[in-house]
């Protein structure tokens, strides 16, 4: 028997349900599915010939990634979830509760819904693949799990292990899982199928019986007695075991758990605190009301606007997955074999490591003289070290991947790479005769790739033989963490230049967007009359750290003063110069910002900025800085919401100036490439969608109101005064 989706079939005693969707990558869940399996489970149930079913997924490297996001985003109402929530509810808990021995054979993403599915089989069988991942991300997109997964989880592994997984939305490699008792088995993935049959018909002959009474810190008693005997000895299992196993304790757990909870959130985001209530409500009064909690929950979170913002994204980076950059989306990339990369530093040895850690192609890394060669390498070698400190790699592989980044003081070993990347110093003339060195060196079709945060690809250009083959590839540091890759294109280069590239960040793991050349590109660009403006209230007398908690509270991660730090009071007063010379005086910075730099003030790296600094870590704001200001040590107060709207208003100002120059190829590319480059807050979709959400007409008149003010920084952008008066948006 066999429907569009499943296909059912009898080997031995055991029924073999394969999920494969017919014409998707990935299996995804929707109610037209759940119908299907349920038909399916009926005939298992009815089958004699059957004594256990295994569950598995036709898919090569992945078993369920999760519900189909884009049915969830056509549910108008909070009742049309909770309806559709406990459907699934109910579904797997006919799963739960079947008259047989159910397995899951777990290979490749089980995420979301595809993790209920299988916590409420009876056994998890796993491969140990690197692809093989399990999770429930529904915060991500500003929900909860809903089907169970709130309730199943928690009495699996216990509270504190299930909270981790389900505030935060991480995933877990399979032995990971293993250790929390996610999956009962690890096996090779050719085996995976062969286990599975196995453990089903020793399960239905009562030869394999599993204990899952929790034991200390949630961890199901699949541990040997000396381990419990250990874990006796841990202060930690015994305190996390005291606060689980009784109300008083768990509610100590939970009020904590929502404190720290609330120092990452600053409550913007509601899922998380929902995902929390609804767990305890499942642990105080029972799985039937926990699953109820699980779905109101899941109602009124479907369609908040949180939600929403963060669904939009998920779309704008999977269309962005698809997209190659060119107006051809037929166009292939060139195959890249080999990287080039010159300039070491933090940004060429992280973007080294990316290409070995995730591209898997060998690099060869150049820097001026021995010792630039040798930090460069030592810092990738640390990188691939705090994998192996994390058991996310082993030695061995840490060693293979190593061996793929070679270092040089010439262009020796260059001749075969497809791309060469530089990351020197900020200045013209030195790209200029790296340029040259490169396309003396390689191949006659070398793509030079520019690292620059700021200057034009169409002036770095000029000194090439073969400008369609020269492109900006401008990456954010640190370049193993941050996510973006902002690709810049000058009017020469050719089509074919820029999909390679966008395949190369791809592989690299980055989301890539691509944006037309100009002075500062996008990211640049919006980011400095945000910086501007900070440096502007607190040359009229703002606290510093008042102003950087208005932008941290408003959702930044980071507060622009402390940003001004990381990034170098010395290379913002560059780049503003260079702003200034382009765009006049709506870029001009304060005057004290040069005063600072001269004074040695150059942030983090010099341990003197604004903050104060002591062995590397951030302390407290140097009041003698106030001293250098135009106000003295003269402070005023300064509202917070105020201090948030003006710098903000800069950032979506300047976005829209962006789209309206053509430098960016759409408002999704702009919202991306802020959330994603400078940490724009997600949860209010970017500086497009905010300024949306604010009523375009509402945005216009406090840059108007600001622009009596304060002069010709606040001048709205052209196209925000087109669109008000034509009644268009941006989406």
């Amino acid at each position: 028997m066999s429907t569009p989706s499943f296909a059912y079939e009898l080997e031995g005693e055991v029924a073999v349900i394969t999920f494969d969707i017919e014409g998707e990558a990935v299996n995804t869940l929707s109610p037209a599915i759940s119908q299907e399996f349920e038909a399916l489970m009926t005939k298992a149930a009815a089958d004699d010939a059957a004594r256990a079913i295994v569950f598995i997924s036709g898919k090569k490297d992945s078993f369920i990634a999760g519900a189909k996001i884009d049915f969830l985003s056509t549910l108008k109402t909070a009742a049309e979830a909770v309806a559709l929530c406990r459907q699934g509810q109910a579904g797997f808990d006919r799963l739960d509760a079947f008259e047989k021995p159910v397995i899951a054979a777990i290979n490749g993403a089980c995420l979301g819904g595809g993790l209920e599915w299988a916590l409420a089989c009876d056994y998890r069988i796993a491969t140990d693949t690197p692809k093989t991942s399990l999770g429930l991300p529904e915060v991500q997109l500003g929900l909860i799990p809903g089907a169970g997964g709130t309730q199943r989880l928690p009495r699996l592994i216990g509270a504190q292990a299930a909270l981790d997984l389900i505030l935060t939305g991480k995933s877990l490699k399979a032995k990971k899982a293993l250790k929390l008792g996610v999956v009962d088995e690890v096996v090779p993935t050719p085996i995976l199928r062969q286990v599975a049959l196995r453990r089903a018909l020793e399960m239905a002959e009562g030869k394999l019986k599993l204990d899952r009474t929790r034991g200390l810190s949630g961890v199901a008693k699949s541990r040997s007695f000396k381990d419990v005997l250990r874990g006796l000895s841990d202060q930690k299992a015994w305190a996390e075991l005291a606060l689980e196993d009784n109300p008083v304790g768990r509610k100590v757990l939970f009020d904590q758990a929502k404190k720290e909870l609330l120092k990452k959130t600053k409550g913007r985001y509601p899922a998380p605190e929902k995902a929390l209530e609804v767990i305890k409500t499942g642990l105080d009064k029972g799985l039937p009301a926990g699953l109820e909690a699980e779905a109101q929950a899941f109602g009124e979170l479907v369609v908040s606007d949180v939600s929403k913002r963060l669904v939009e994204i998920f779309f704008a980076t999977t269309a962005l997955k698809k997209d190659n950059g060119t107006q051809n989306p037929e166009l292939k990339p060139r195959p890249v074999t080999r990287l080039g990369m010159v300039g070491g530093g933090l940004m060429g040895g992280g973007i080294a490591y990316v290409a070995t850690a995730l591209q898997g192609i060998p690099v060869r890394l150049k820097d001026r003289d021995d010792a630039g060669v040798g930090r460069a390498l030592a810092y990738v070698r640390g990188l691939y070290d705090e994998r192996v400190k994390r058991k996310s790699l082993t030695w061995r592989e840490r060693d293979r991947q190593l061996a793929l980044v070679t270092g040089t003081t010439d262009y020796s070993g260059f001749k075969r790479a497809e791309v060469v990347i530089e990351a020197v110093f900020e200045d013209l003339k030195l790209k200029h005769q790296v340029l040259k060195e490169v396309e003396a060196a390689g191949r006659p079709d070398v793509i030079f790739a520019s690292n620059t945060s700021s200057l034009p690809i169409t002036k770095i250009a000029e000194a090439s033989r073969h400008p369609e083959t020269v492109i900006g590839m401008h990456y954010f540091s640190p370049v193993h963490k941050m996510p973006l890759l902002e690709i810049i294109t000058h009017k020469g280069t050719a089509d074919w230049v820029t999909a390679t590239c966008v395949e190369v960040g791809k592989k690299q793991g980055k989301t890539v967007i691509v944006v037309n050349d100009g002075v500062g590109f996008y990211t640049s660009r919006i980011l400095a009359p945000y910086l501007n403006e900070a440096a502007f209230l607190l040359a009229e007398g703002a606290d510093i750290a008042e102003l950087d908690r208005a932008l941290t509270d408003f959702g930044f991660p980071v507060g622009p003063i402390t940003l001004l730090d990381e990034v170098g009071i010395d290379v913002a007063a560059k780049v503003s110069k260079i702003m200034h010379e382009a765009y006049g005086d709506r870029m001009l910075a304060p005057a004290t910002t040069d005063a600072l730099v001269a004074d040695g003030r150059l942030g983090r790296k010099a341990k003197k900025g604004f903050y104060t600094y002591e062995s590397g870590k951030k302390k407290e704001v140097d009041q003698s800085i106030y001293l250098m200001m135009p106000r003295g040590v003269e402070r005023k107060r300064v509202d917070r919401a105020e201090m948030a709207e003006r710098c903000v208003l800069q950032m979506v100002n300047e976005a829209v100036r962006c789209l309206g120059e053509g430098i960016l190829r759409s408002p999704r590319d702009g919202d991306i490439g802020a959330i994603f480059g400078l940490g724009f807050p997600p949860f209010l979709g970017g500086p497009f969608r905010h300024a949306e959400s604010q009523g375009l007409g509402r945005t216009l008149q406090r840059l108007e109101h600001y622009q009596e003010r304060h002069g010709v920084r606040f001048t709205p952008a052209p196209l925000f005064a087109e669109l008000v008066k034509t009644g268009k948006r941006f989406y």
